[in-house]
């Protein structure tokens, strides 16, 4: 039985769909439109490519962080996810590292959705996707004008 402030499965898979549309799609005001104003993302991305702690805080942080996101996407990164798993509130998935088009980057996503909109983020990364963070590939696939 579904509480009164939970989603059905159609209303989460929309606002997942929405986000992950946004994101391929390189397009920054989508993803913000995905959150609330005061929402957190937390992933180990943010200190690598903001230099500050794993938490992003509200628009601000949000637009400013995702920005570079989508400007250093390396060529591993794809989109290719199975199934989310929803309790109308909560919704989880995972990239796996291994899609139909080959190897990709390998995360599991948290979301905590409120009110149509995602209220708090968690990225979990695999080991292909440690190894990207780690070789700093998320400077030097898309930025090869500079060496590093």
């Amino acid at each position: 039985m579904r509480s009164a402030d939970s989603l059905s499965h159609t209303e989460i898979e929309a606002i997942t769909y929405e986000w992950e549309r946004a994101l391929a799609a390189h397009d920054v005001d989508a993803l913000l439109a995905c959150y609330a104003p005061d929402a957190t993302l937390e992933s180990p991305l943010i200190p690598h490519v903001l230099g500050t702690e794993g938490v992003c805080r509200g628009h601000e942080q949000l637009r400013s962080f995702l920005t570079e996101v989508l400007r250093r996407t390396p060529v591993a990164r794809h989109y290719h996810r199975g199934a989310f798993f929803t309790d109308g509130r909560q919704v989880i998935f995972e990239y796996p590292r291994s899609g139909p088009d080959g190897e990709q980057m390998d995360f599991v996503e948290v979301m905590e959705i409120e009110h149509g909109v995602i209220r708090a983020h968690r990225v979990y990364w695999g080991w292909r996707g440690v190894g990207i963070l780690a070789n700093d590939q998320y400077y030097r696939d898309n930025r090869p004008d500079i060496d590093r």
